[in-house]
């Protein structure tokens, strides 16, 4: 994130975004009452979301993996809880093998809400809405969208689960900024977010963001925006980010294709918790992952993120992720080209790395995976960074820190992580994917 003019300022006409580095400006009393009304509620849903004993939640996420790893991966038929299928499934880890053997996937869309792990396990999306179908790519009118438009399905008050009549391309003219209770599903189209803004998940809960290719993301200007069917304003200049995650909780993000965004691929920052981002593929960026903006809001220890069977491949160069403040749990993704470092972080955050590969670029300057941020080694070394089961390649090496005693708690649920050696496996579908119906995914 390149400074936080856009995330602090996130500003309607008369509306100064609540967040305790916002900058002072000159509001309307109506507009800032709304927004001073939403952050405090954002606030509320965060707390409740945020777990006190966030290590079973990794026990479970990690017996999880066990399981769908013990399995016979060349089988063509595996019970998915009661559902026959008479198709190959090629579902490789437990949130795809979840929904994806399903040849009725179609008609069972909104199964895909009860297959999230991790921190971001109980987001439902628009499970249970509607559904919205999007026959129209074109992004014109940011105060009065267009029906039929992803602007107009985002900012509807009910729970919608918004699908795509067809493949299209869709250029943003501004960040396109959603509601609570929304999931965007891009199975059975090719659908780019491309050219043109990001999307923007600020102040909002239960949101999923499945199935897409986001890349080329621009800064925009801002301007009139609308953010629900009862209001809009004037939004400040947006940083370019391909996904914005801001003082929301109970946010989804899973099979995504994402590269060459103006500033971030995905932030998640201002308090935002019970986030898991899963099976995406990213590529062809500089600063990939931020978790915390900044060092002084330490509201952010609330933060609570898995990123797990991801793939981060070619062109990527660090942040995968920068992290402060929170507890994050790296598992079984595939780092196989990062070109600086992978997982880095400030403000003494918690990482736990589990069964990840970790390949090192030929640069014999860039063969430690960590980097820790404005803090001497008197200070980092009381941070708890754990590596458990990596794979290390080409020379990769993880600095550890923390009381070497340290033992993470253990839940019911607790079994080993699958090494990073099975990485490659898990990880073997990541990106936005191509199906069809009446066939598994």
């Amino acid at each position: 994130m390149k400074g936080l003019k856009h995330a602090l300022c996130f500003v309607y006409v008369g509306i100064a975004m609540v967040s305790a580095a916002s900058v002072e400006l000159n509001v309307t009393k109506q507009d800032e009452m709304i927004w001073k009304a939403r952050a405090e509620n954002a606030k509320q849903h965060a707390m409740a979301a945020f777990d006190p004993h966030p290590h079973d939640v990794t026990n479970q996420l990690n017996s999880h993996v066990h399981k769908a790893t013990e399995k016979d991966h060349n089988s063509t038929r595996r019970g998915l809880h009661g559902i026959k299928r008479t198709g190959p499934c090629r579902a490789t880890n437990p949130i795809d093998q979840c929904w994806r053997c399903d040849p009725n996937w179609m008609k069972n869309r909104m199964r895909l809400a009860d297959c999230a792990l991790g921190f971001g396990r109980n987001t439902t999306g628009g499970k249970g809405g509607k559904i919205y179908v999007v026959t129209d790519p074109s992004d014109t009118d940011m105060i009065n969208p267009k029906p039929g438009t992803l602007r107009h399905a985002v900012i509807q008050a009910e729970p919608l689960w918004i699908i795509f009549k067809h493949g299209m391309i869709i250029r943003l003219n501004e960040e396109l900024i959603m509601t609570s209770n929304k999931t965007i599903d891009g199975r059975g189209a090719q659908v780019h977010i491309c050219s043109g803004a990001g999307l923007t998940i600020q102040f909002v809960q239960n949101v999923i963001v499945h199935n897409l290719h986001i890349h080329d993301i621009k800064a925009a200007n801002g301007g009139m925006i609308r953010s629900s069917v009862d209001h809009y304003g004037l939004r400040s200049r947006s940083d370019g980010d391909g996904i914005s995650i801001f003082g929301s909780s109970h946010v989804w993000i899973d099979h995504i294709s994402m590269f060459n965004c103006q500033d971030g691929l995905i932030d998640v920052v201002e308090a935002s918790t019970a986030v898991t981002i899963s099976n995406c593929h990213f590529t062809r960026h500089n600063e990939a992952l931020l978790f915390g903006a900044t060092d002084s809001y330490t509201e952010d220890k609330i933060m609570q993120i898995t990123l797990t069977f991801n793939h981060f491949g070619k062109g990527l160069v660090q942040r995968m992720p920068r992290c402060r403040f929170g507890f994050v749990h790296v598992v079984n993704n595939d780092y196989t080209h990062y070109l600086m470092y992978a997982v880095g972080g400030s403000s003494n955050p918690t990482i736990l790395s589990q069964g990840n590969r970790y390949v090192a670029p030929k640069d014999p300057n860039a063969k430690e995976v960590t980097k820790r941020d404005y803090a001497d080694e008197s200070e980092w070394k009381h941070w708890i960074w754990k590596s458990q089961e990596d794979l290390m390649e080409n020379g990769a090496f993880f600095v550890e820190s923390g009381d070497p005693k340290h033992v993470f708690p253990t839940g019911k649920d607790m079994i080993v992580p699958k090494p990073g050696t099975l990485v490659s496996k898990l990880t073997r579908f990541a990106g936005a994917i191509a199906c069809k119906e009446n066939k598994p995914c």
